[in-house]
């Protein structure tokens, strides 16, 4: 279990092993301290932990812990963490800043003890069978035990198919489920509870003053970034050419005393590319930058293929190609990197936000005058790009003729449930109405933003951004730090009421007033792009011949569940260009890919 971790951590691998207990870790030598190895031991193995992330306030921690009387064998923060369990129990992950998965034993208790940080940005998985249980930070490492089966998730594919990726708790394997962010899950000698440490903060704005505001998140935003950057490794940045990444560098290089390194992805030559605006940002911070031109002349299909292995569960975020290759290209300098992810989620920076608004105005015509204009884009010509004015025209009045909650997924995801039926052959358990019950569960609220915004942290940011990115780099052994996800930081952007997130056309507005003055007035004005790929145009060239073989081991090994007619039908009206369902298309490739891969049943 612990050698197909081994790309998590190269740098040292340990187990333990008991009567009752088997724990193993491996490690990525990010802070070079004495004692990093794990698992770390207590009282000869009586107790133990295994640790995966980073804690960055394990310094005061320690001295206050050292003031009660314990005693160190290391400097490392994960011994820190198993004296803090020592001393405050399930209490002290509330006490812990940072990103991880854990992982406490006590021997005599016959007690084990796993958590997750608030945000999700370290993974932990778990199955139970009997009064066992098994654990690892993959699915993959719970896939190779010879007692785990591997049989096709309903629930989980419910969602993937309309979602793009599988909500917490479920996973894509039947009793595999993940441990979900914020919590912490007891066993104790075969009997399991959980509890929540700390809940997404949802509740009444506390800020009016746009100034006073970006204020507060200047001195967060720089504490933050000055902790994620403990490192004894050179220290890269991921840019993307956004308000976001650049904000980041910005701070960075403000705390930073040597030089500091950045990557990207471009598309030289596409409409969407970012990289004359990206060098114009290294030649201003005079980072040491390196680019990688994503085109059909890269191996594709290579890469992909790997998704299978490293992506853990299908993903069909189309975004984790680029991700990929910057993942890689960061590994030729370093093996740590900051990246701006959850700022959009924060301080409503999708475009799904407007459309929210847009769509509410819409709702009040009659659904014939809806219809009418839909009936009108459908005849529109498709585009190549990444995503086309009648894609996006089109997905919006779709959603406008569904409820609310359902229209918001809709417009990030691909299939509407009401569509399933064209694709799979027998119904599913509509485990995505669950998902969207959790707003029901709200407090009431004035603030139209705020349920979108607490649903897209929940799940979106948790299980698809976060995933991507950690699958992605943690493939090639590197480390990605999120600074803007520091948990004081996303209560901060909870108080904040939505004029200062969204201003009619502005968005991110309080972010924007703080970095007015800082960044270069172009980085302010850009239309926000990101990572992506033009998934419509390469599945009918490039990847054309990748994903009909997916389909035909796909539609042959499990024809008994997906819709064979209806889904040939939705690949050719694609490759005839009568419509466009490039991520529709992506998301089944990468599903059967996977499948395939891990020879999954049903």
């Amino acid at each position: 279990m612990v050698a197909t971790l081994a790309h998590r951590g190269p740098d040292q691998q340990g187990v333990f092993s008991s009567p009752i207990f088997s724990f193993g870790a491996a490690r990525l030598k990010i802070i070079d301290l004495e004692g990093g190895d794990q698992p770390i031991l207590e009282n000869g193995g009586e107790g133990g932990i295994v640790f995966n992330g980073e804690i960055y306030n394990f310094a005061e921690l320690k001295a206050e812990l050292e003031a009660l009387g314990h005693k160190f064998s290391s400097h490392s923060d994960t011994e820190t963490v198993l004296k803090a369990f020592l001393q405050w129990d399930t209490e002290c992950f509330a006490r812990l800043r940072g990103m991880f998965a854990v992982a406490v034993w006590n021997l005599p208790q016959k007690r084990v003890v796993l958590a997750r940080d608030r945000m999700g940005i370290k993974p932990l998985y778990f199955s139970r069978r009997g009064e066992d249980l098994y654990f690892g930070s993959e699915l993959k490492a719970l896939l190779v035990h010879p007692e785990i089966n591997r049989k096709l998730s309903r629930d989980a594919l419910d969602c993937y198919m309309s979602l793009n990726y599988i909500p917490q708790p479920w996973t894509m394997i039947d009793g595999i489920r993940k441990v979900p962010s914020g919590t912490w899950m007891e066993w104790n000698d075969g009997r399991v509870s959980t509890e929540s440490y700390w809940e997404l903060p949802y509740g009444k704005a506390s800020y009016t003053s746009l100034p006073e505001a970006a204020e507060e998140l200047d001195g967060l935003m720089a504490e933050s970034i000055r902790e994620h950057m403990i490192s004894d490794v050179p220290l890269g940045i991921w840019l993307s050419g956004g308000l976001d990444s650049t904000s980041v560098l910005h701070y960075a290089a403000k705390a930073s005393s040597s030089r500091l390194k950045s990557f990207s992805i471009s598309f030289r030559g596409r409409s969407f590319d970012e990289s004359d605006h990206i060098r114009k940002i290294v030649k201003e911070y005079g980072t040491e930058h390196d680019e990688l031109d994503l085109n059909p002349g890269v191996d594709l299909t290579g890469a992909i293929e790997e998704f299978a292995y490293y992506s853990d569960e299908p993903s069909a975020d189309a975004g984790a190609l680029p991700v990929w290759f910057l993942s890689k290209l960061c590994k030729q300098k370093t093996t740590v990197a900051l990246s701006g992810e959850g700022a959009d989620e924060l301080f409503g920076g999708y475009q799904t936000y407007r459309a929210n608004r847009i769509a509410r105005n819409l709702r009040k015509l009659p659904s014939s005058i809806i219809a009418a204009g839909l009936a009108a884009l459908r005849k529109w010509p498709v585009s190549d790009e990444k995503i086309g004015f009648e894609y996006k025209a089109t997905r919006l009045l779709e959603g406008t003729l569904m409820a609310p909650e359902q229209a918001h997924v809709y417009w990030n995801g691909t299939f509407a449930q009401a569509d399933l039926g064209s694709v799979v052959s027998e119904p599913l358990p509509k485990t995505l109405d669950k998902v969207l019950s959790e707003m029901t569960k709200l407090p009431s609220t004035d603030d139209d933003l705020a349920p979108f915004l607490w649903l897209d942290q929940k799940f979106y940011l948790a299980d698809d951004i976060l995933t991507k990115s950690d699958r992605m780099s943690m493939a090639h052994s590197v480390e990605v730090r999120p600074p803007f996800l520091d948990h004081r930081i996303v209560e901060f952007a909870a108080s904040l009421p939505a004029d200062l997130k969204i201003r009619g056309s502005q968005q991110k507005v309080v972010l924007r007033e703080l970095m007015k003055n800082k960044l270069p007035a172009e980085t302010l004005r850009r239309k926000k792009i990101g990572f992506d790929i033009p998934a419509h145009e390469w599945l009918r060239g490039p990847l054309r011949g990748m994903l009909e073989d997916a389909f035909e081991f796909g539609l042959g090994e499990y024809g008994q569940l997906f819709n064979r007619d209806g889904i040939t039908s939705l690949k050719q009206r694609h490759f005839q260009r009568q419509i466009n369902v490039g991520y529709h298309l992506w998301g089944l490739l990468i599903l059967f890919l996977w499948m395939k891969r891990w020879k999954v049943t049903l």
